[in-house]
This record gives structure tokens, sequence and C-alpha cells, in this order.
């Protein structure tokens, strides 16, 4: 929708809008935090085994496993797989900080790859080539909610006997042919984070698995490896997720298909948006063959992609770059050892890619907006 220029300047359009979301369903959370109050119980209680159940049912898995972060939720994974120093793990050099982060506080060695230019998902090729004998697992990761090629991964995965660890941290809902993300790998890790699809009012994360040994592991290890008070049979963590967290997720849980199908709306209608603005210069997201896209963010890749952010921020239009360092060029990296250019796929998005607005409750004025102010800056550096 087309919007004269007096109203556009005045339409403000956040990034994400976490109170439109939060008042049709304010009595109902109410009700489940005060549920919690109530009986005095706040961690590990039943809100969490309810949701346990509940996302395990949804996500088509056989054990599901509430835990205090998605960070968290890799962290433990990679702990219940027993890596440690002097063990390797294949991850992309492009994605949030925790992939390789989680990694090197284990004393093991991320080792990275380039991204797939259209995607924005691990190379399977890359992943092939980074194999050797210090392999302990490969963590793919399913970015701003498009799964990474799992079948490659999976086969790459099993000829070499290393399990497959899925950072599904921005993915919950998301499928590739027809099998959920987090469902598919020896283990899948997801965020609750506020901005997520499926945002607590905190932090919060789930680990999935149909391992019903590999469950039990990080069960033990979420309470600091004891089955029963004081007695440590593992060196684990304080990984619990919280009832206040949980009971608010069992609320939220069941609008997730609603919420998700407006996603996708939205990012239809962008896509009508910039045909219509003739925007040739703007590369859009794709959703591949077999894939559901659940978009967590709408990214596109533009020229001039600073000063474009700069120029919507100005207006008033919520944009992000995710994100504007790789993991090889961070300086808590150095000592990995690569170099710029390592990874230009990577290191090209890292320059180019601006996520813009897209939840459920973006309106199509608001969407018009957006693009309309793109195409504005545009039309100003052409004169």
């Amino acid at each position: 929708m087309w919007i004269p220029a007096t109203q556009a300047s005045q339409l403000p359009v956040p990034l994400l809008d976490l109170k439109a979301q939060y008042e049709p369903l304010r009595e109902k959370i109410l009700e489940a935090v005060t549920r919690v109050c109530d009986s005095q119980r706040f961690i590990l209680g039943p809100e969490t085994q309810a949701l346990e159940a509940e996302l395990a049912a949804t996500l088509g898995v056989t054990d599901a496993i509430g835990v205090s972060s998605g960070t968290d939720a890799l962290l433990v994974a990679l702990m219940a797989l027993g890596i440690g120093p002097g063990d390797e793990v294949i991850t992309p050099t492009y994605s949030f900080f925790a992939t390789a982060g989680c990694v090197a506080r284990l004393g093991a060695r991320p080792v990275l790859v380039d991204i797939d230019p259209v995607t924005y998902n691990i190379d399977p090729a890359g992943v092939e080539r980074a194999l050797t004998p210090k392999t302990r697992a490969i963590m793919p990761v399913h970015l701003y909610g498009h799964c990474a090629d799992m079948d490659a991964l999976l086969r790459i995965a099993g000829g070499a006997g290393v399990p497959v660890i899925e950072d599904a941290c921005q993915s919950i809902g998301a499928t590739w042919h027809g099998r959920q993300a987090g469902a598919m790998g020896t283990a899948g890790c997801f965020s609750f984070f506020p901005s997520k699809n499926l945002g607590a009012f905190g932090d919060g994360g789930l680990v999935t698995t149909q391992d019903a040994a590999l469950g039990a592991e990080i069960r033990l290890l979420r309470g600091h490896g004891a089955q029963r008070r004081y007695y440590h049979d593992r060196i684990g963590g304080n990984f619990r997720l919280d009832e206040l967290q949980a009971a608010v997720l069992r609320v939220k849980a069941p609008h997730l298909p609603e919420w998700t199908a407006a996603r996708r709306r939205n990012a239809d209608q962008y896509r009508a948006l910039f045909a219509a603005h003739g925007l040739s210069q703007v590369v859009l997201p794709v959703e591949l063959a077999g894939a559901f896209h659940i978009y967590n963010q709408f990214v596109i890749r533009l020229p001039q992609r600073d000063a474009v952010k700069d120029y919507l921020q100005a207006r008033g239009i919520g944009c992000e770059v995710y994100y504007p360092v790789p993991f090889h060029l961070q300086q808590c990296f150095q000592d990995l050892g690569y170099t710029p250019g390592a990874f230009p796929h990577s290191e090209r998005a890292a320059a180019e890619s601006l996520a813009l607005p897209i939840y459920g409750e973006l309106t199509e004025a608001q969407q018009g907006h957006v693009v309309s102010t793109i195409a504005s800056f545009y039309e100003a550096a052409r004169a």
C-alpha cells in the first residue's frame, strides 16, 4: 500500500513490537504467572514438565528438555556429547556468537566454514572439506528461520561418524522436506529469548533429541550433574528453565502457527512491494524448494547498506545488521588463525545484509512505509 509522504514520515515502524503481541494474551499470561506465584514452585515444576511434553509433541521428538537459554542449550548439548579440549566442532563463521562461543568455552576448537550465499546457512561442501580426525560434531545453524541443507549435512556426518547438533535457536517451526528443525540431528537447540518467534519474558531455551540416553544426560547436566541433591555424578551447570518462563511459553506456544503464518504473509507482501517499486538492486530472502521459512528475520542485501540503515533509522524505521563481524574476524578468535578473505560469502553478507521489521502484527501501511523509504533513498542517491 502506497501512503502519502506526509503520513509516511510520521508512521513509526519498530523493528519488533512485543506489546502488540502481548496485549491480546495479557489476561491469560497474568493468570499463568499468578498460578506460579500462588504455587510458590519456581524451578523445574509442573509448568516446565508440561511445556516439555507439549513442545516435544509439537516438534515431533521423543524428548524436550527446558533449559535456561539458547546459549545454554548449545552448551549443555555439547557437554552431554563429551566435547572438550582437543576436539573440533565444525560451525559456520556467520551466526550469533553463541554458536562458536560455546565450543570455545569447553576448550574445543571451532572449525569455521563459509555460508551458502543464498540461504546464509553453512555450506555442506565446506563442511566436508573441514573434516579431520579430530572432528567430534557438526553444528549447523538454521539462520533467520530457514533450515540448513540437512540432507547433505546428515550424509556427511553419517560418513564421518559424528553427531549433528542443530542450532535451531532462530527456527522453531521451520521445516526441511517436512521434517522439523531440531528433530533431524542428534540434538536440537532452541532459544526463547523475547525477540524470537516464540519468546519468553526473559531468557529460556530447549534441547530436543530422539536419543533417550542423551536426553537423560542433558537432564542430569542441567542441574549440576546431580540426580539427587548434593550427590553429583557429573560436573554440569545451572541450566534450568524457571517456572514463570515455562508458564508464559505455555500460553504463547499454541499461537505460534498463526504468528508464523502472519510473518510469511508479511514476507510475501514485502516481495510484492519491492517488485512494485522496481528495487531490483535489493536482494530478498529465498525459500528453497522443500523448505518452510518462518522468518525470524527478514534479511535483505543491498548496496550502501550502512547509509540505508542510517536513513531508515532517522525516519523512525527499525532495522538491524545481523551480523556485522563473522567469527573469523572477531578479536577473541584471532588465535584460530583465520585471515580476512578466508570466507568471502560470510564477509559479503556481513557488509551487505539488513534485517527489516517482519513481526506478525506489522501492518500493510507500515510495510509500505519501509519499502517506499528505501526507494526514496535510492532516488535521492541518483539525483
